[in-house]
């Protein structure tokens, strides 16, 4: 179609990817669909259907062509892999699912010294710490920063819990890293080599990356191919491919229900979903009367998605270069639903045609970004009507400057350099204007009055993404600026 003119197709025909087996739905219009949707530099997706490859396409921009080994951050969907990892070392006896994390990782401190104590490896996987929704993230994101693994597990001792431990669920990526650190711990090697040898080697997954230098490896740092991806839905849903690779016992313990979830509407609309629950790396749910094991991954720039229907023998995965979290959104209800409600004929437009009007009524209730037009740089001459000036330490993201420079007030924070930005003045607020897209939320700047006085931050986005933790931070004043 001529939407589509500016882009390649490639469906892959290799052996180990082949073309979409007689009968199966019609796939690449589905693609064809997302990409005229929504404009994206890159797409990958593959299907199984009952150990078969029944569909694997491609979409890229001219002169950037994507193929089957092309690869992808995986974000979030590493999780899994890192739990997969730990399951082989409780199958061998390196480890068990409850033990406490303090035996692996003496070092490891939470705020409350009970919850230190008793919590198990097996909830580091399953987001019951206590602590809010993406709590201490900004130690991981935006990239690039200077926050080590060691940094990570003693900025813990600094969080406050928002609720009491294993009372609730709340999504939290520091607790994966941790146990990226004690699979490294149990394991005698690195978790980057760990990955290697225990997932993508014995699975044949050899176009996976685990970059070692990566802080949020465990949590969200893997690189894989469509390839790669393909094949890990394949030894999912038939553990007689690689025999002996995970007990029976171990296989059923990624995919039970550890840890209630919230039911959210659109589960309850789209999916006709009755529960929701997370496993060992896995959210679990029912989609149309069958059970659904999926999840997602999200970084700036890199989206991903993955489904499997057991019971069906049924697997979807979808890789997005660009801001693809819509896209993948309709992409795999669309995809999906052509195995629990054919008959229902859904399609890629119609679900973002819901999608969008979803987003309407939210901006109609209110949530919205205020409108932060008319703001000035905050004047250097007149210190009465700016923030006090000096050098602020929060407990765990460290150090941050709040000091003149090239006669324009600056907040900066050391360790993480994409967080630098100028303070700007809009009525009587004050915000920070940070210098590049790579930190892509702003926030409101404000005083705690006090001796020593302290600064707080606040997203102005309600709809943020959660892993900018403005509200977990407060920075006390140290000092003087240089």
């Amino acid at each position: 179609m001529p939407a589509l003119r500016p882009l390649l197709l490639t469906v892959a025909l290799v052996a180990s990817l082949p073309a979409a087996a007689a009968g199966s739905p019609a796939f690449a219009p589905m693609l064809d669909s997302t990409v005229e949707q929504y404009r994206l530099p890159g797409i990958a997706m593959a299907v199984v259907e009952n150990g078969e490859v029944v569909f694997t396409g491609t979409r890229g921009k001219r002169g950037e062509a994507i193929d089957a080994d092309t690869r992808f951050r995986i974000a979030s969907n590493s999780k899994a892999m890192t739990a997969a990892a730990l399951a082989r070392l409780v199958d061998r006896g390196r480890l068990a699912w409850d033990d406490p994390v303090i035996k692996h990782l003496p070092q490891f401190r939470m705020f409350d010294p009970w919850v230190t104590e008793h919590m198990q490896v097996r909830d580091l996987l399953i987001h019951n710490s206590g602590l809010g929704l993406g709590a201490g993230d900004l130690m991981l994101w935006p990239e690039p920063n200077q926050y080590t693994r060691a940094d990570i597990i003693a900025g813990l001792a600094h969080l406050k819990p928002v609720t009491s431990f294993r009372s609730g669920y709340a999504y939290d990526n520091l607790m994966y890293v941790v146990a990226g650190e004690v699979a490294a711990a149990a394991g005698g090697k690195p978790i980057d080599q760990l990955l290697h040898d225990e997932v993508f080697a014995p699975l044949g997954m050899a176009g996976c990356q685990a970059p070692a230098e990566l802080t949020s490896l465990a949590a969200g740092g893997i690189r894989c191919s469509l390839r790669d991806m393909t094949r890990w839905l394949q030894v999912l849903l038939d553990p007689k491919l690689v025999p002996g690779w995970l007990s029976d016992t171990q296989r059923r313990a990624l995919w039970t229900a550890h840890m209630p979830m919230p039911l959210g509407e659109r589960q309850r609309t789209w999916d006709n979903a009755h529960f929701s629950a997370y496993g060992y790396g896995w959210r679990l749910s029912d989609l149309d009367g069958q059970w659904k094991v999926a999840h997602t991954g999200t970084l700036s720039g890199s989206y991903s998605s993955l489904a499997l229907l057991p019971d069906r023998k049924v697997g979807v995965v979808i890789l997005i270069d660009g801001e693809g979290e819509d896209a993948r959104t309709v992409l795999m209800q669309a995809a999906l639903k052509q195995y629990t409600a054919p008959e229902q004929k859904q399609t890629v437009a119609g679900y973002a045609a819901q999608l969008r009007a979803e987003q309407a009524n939210r901006r109609n209730a209110g949530h919205v970004r205020p409108n932060t037009d008319g703001r000035s740089p905050v004047p250097t001459s007149a210190p009465t009507s700016s923030p006090p000036t000096g050098l602020y330490r929060d407990p765990w993201l460290g150090q941050a400057r709040l000091c003149p420079e090239n006669g324009r007030l600056r907040f900066t924070v050391d360790k993480s350099p994409t967080l630098r930005g100028t303070v700007m003045q809009l009525d009587t607020r004050w915000l920070v204007q940070w210098d590049t897209l790579g930190a892509d939320a702003e926030p409101w700047l404000q005083v705690e009055p006090g001796s020593p006085p302290a600064l707080i931050l606040r997203a102005i986005d309600p709809d943020i993404d959660f892993s900018y933790d403005f509200q977990d931070l407060h920075f006390t004043r140290t000092g003087d600026c240089p």
